[in-house]
């Protein structure tokens, strides 16, 4: 499912003392059974450009394009409960959401809310648990009795049990150690390859972008200032640098090699392609 944004703006509080400007005339696509991602420091937006792709907030001014909905500042709040369920946010620390009494049950929660049987959702839940790599014998267990990750996970099924088209990533792997990021990032990248799920990445960790996403969004002060295939983005070091965003590590390694001598048509942003350049033989001045 594709979402659209023209001319977006939003104001937090409109017309108090407290009237905050978040949002300035954003345009973007998120095409259908895309990776995107959005990038930028606090306070540029992202979170609430994020609480827009499923109607928690409305623009003030201009539209959102939801697949065949559209979300304009007077839309009807009863139209927004479709939206929500076509678009799943996986918010940071998602697992201070859970609150059933076992794993199973806290799954099933959210499509049972929306009218799906019990014995359905149960099914559904035992599905997505699987998904996301949380095994059997932890079904009948209290979320609370897991792990940091398993219960991330748990919470994450409970957004997939919903069956979205749309799976918006909030800094997913915040507080996890690289390798708990990696699993997940690979969950993630794996779900999307085999479902069509159209998946957006707000992060701050470029590597990730390098790695899983095919466009970029960069957000300041609530506009975007720049956008475009990760791999253009990031030839654009100093910018990048000067913006403090930083770039992925395979392309800060490689741009010191550059400055030392070696050539690259191209400054990998993989490790894959830093592998391949060097193998290609690159050529030393010197």
């Amino acid at each position: 499912m594709a979402i659209q944004f023209e001319q977006v703006d939003f104001t937090y509080q409109p017309g108090t003392p407290f009237e905050s400007k978040a949002l300035f005339g954003i345009d973007l696509a998120i095409p259908d059974e895309s990776y995107t991602a959005i990038v930028g420091h606090t306070g540029s937006g992202k979170s609430t450009l994020l609480q827009h792709l499923n109607g928690l907030l409305k623009p003030n001014a201009g539209r959102v394009v939801i697949g065949d909905f559209t979300i304009t500042t007077d839309v009807d709040n009863r139209k927004l409960k479709a939206i929500r369920k076509k678009v799943g946010i996986v918010f940071q620390f998602p697992e201070a959401q859970l609150f059933d009494e076992t794993v199973l049950k806290d799954v099933a929660f959210g499509p049972q809310n929306f009218g799906v049987s019990k014995e359905d959702a149960l099914r559904i839940a035992a599905e997505k648990l699987e998904i996301v790599g949380i095994s059997k014998d932890l079904f009948e267990r209290s979320p609370f009795e897991l792990s940091g990750g398993q219960m991330r996970r748990v919470a994450i099924a409970g957004v997939l049990a919903m069956n979205p088209e749309v799976l918006v990533l909030d800094e997913p792997t915040a507080g996890l150690d690289p390798k708990g990021r990696h699993e997940m990032m690979t969950m993630f990248y794996q779900l999307y390859k085999k479902t069509g799920l159209s998946v957006v990445l707000v992060t701050h960790l470029m590597d990730d972008v390098a790695d899983f996403a095919d466009y970029l969004y960069v957000l300041e002060q609530g506009r975007v200032i720049k956008s475009g295939k990760p791999k253009a983005v990031f030839q654009e070091v100093a910018w990048l640098k000067e913006k403090q965003l930083g770039v992925p590590q395979v392309t800060d390694f490689a741009k010191g090699l550059q400055d030392k001598g070696f050539k690259f048509d191209i400054l990998p942003v993989t490790l894959p392609e830093l592998i391949a350049e060097l193998k290609g033989g690159m050529h030393h001045d010197g």
